[in-house]
């Protein structure tokens, strides 16, 4: 009975999370739950840990607020109606009551480490996840990159200064080339201050001296192991788990000394977050 319950709900979210740009009725979201219109906003919020209605307009600023830092060619009021506010006052109460900032605040000078706390529910994680691996021969990638040391959760500053770094140079244009991350531990048994993640972007070449601290590094050739991750990065910890502790052990093959990596296909502020999608590297010996 429970686990049908998580499906259901997880199906409610996943509904939510593709239809941002549509209006939601309590009927529409109680039956994609199988759930009486009378008990549904009960259910979802046992689940979930907020209501429906809440999970929408959490769902709504999130993919805001990432258009206000990483997109400055939209405007905050185009920002404001499409995230299905009537007016920007209204958008900049609801913005500034959750998030403790007004939206022009947030898009100077994102308290990413606050933001973060926002988002402390998660639909319901289904034990059952079934991912397509694939080996492969890795390419080596001459990169240029820009390393994150500190907490997982200011690692959206880190990215932003590389985003400037790219569109103040013209190196590594975003559009055309590939974007990568490195994490070299795990951020859930790594503290804080021991933390480094590597934001990078495909460049042949010496990168030129700047004041971002962007520099060159490369990406080693290899056998790989691949998979796909598919939506929010705040659940890649699920698919990781996966190939580690599901496909590694039956799959015969051994880790090399490298550590795992991610080409992210799409970025956070250019799709909605149900359709990101992220390539996952386990580099084999």
């Amino acid at each position: 009975m429970l686990k049908r319950r998580e499906h259901q709900i997880k199906a409610v979210c996943d509904f939510i999370d593709q239809n941002l740009d549509h209006e939601f009725s309590l009927e529409q979201l109680s039956s994609i739950a199988a759930s009486s219109k009378y008990h549904f906003h009960r259910i979802f919020k046992s689940s979930v840990g907020i209501s429906a209605t809440q999970y929408v307009l959490m769902a709504r600023l999130k993919r805001a607020s990432l258009r206000l830092v990483f997109e400055h060619d939209h405007s905050v009021t185009d920002i404001a109606f499409e995230a299905h506010f009537e007016s920007l006052e209204a958008f900049s109460r609801a913005f500034s009551r959750i998030f403790g900032q007004s939206p022009s605040q947030f898009r100077n000078q994102p308290k990413w480490h606050h933001w973060h706390l926002q988002f402390n529910y998660h639909p319901p994680i289904l034990g059952d996840k079934i991912m397509d691996v694939n080996i492969i021969d890795f390419q080596k990638r001459e990169v240029a990159l820009i390393e994150h040391i500190g907490p997982e959760k200011l690692v959206y500053e880190t990215v932003s200064k590389f985003i400037n770094w790219r569109k103040s140079t013209g190196l590594s244009p975003i559009k055309t080339s590939e974007t990568f991350g490195i994490p070299h531990s795990d951020p859930n048994s790594t503290p804080d201050e021991e933390f480094q993640f590597d934001i990078c972007g495909s460049y042949q070449g010496e990168v030129p001296e700047n004041a971002f601290g962007v520099k060159s590094g490369v990406i080693p050739s290899g056998k790989c192991a691949i998979a796909v991750h598919k939506g929010s990065y705040d659940r890649i910890n699920e698919s990781i788990s996966y190939m580690y502790q599901t496909w590694l052990p039956d799959s015969g093959e051994e880790l090399r000394d490298f550590p795992c990596f991610f080409r992210y296909i799409n970025l956070s502020h250019q799709v909605d977050e149900c359709d990101l999608l992220t390539e996952i590297y386990l580099p084999l010996k």
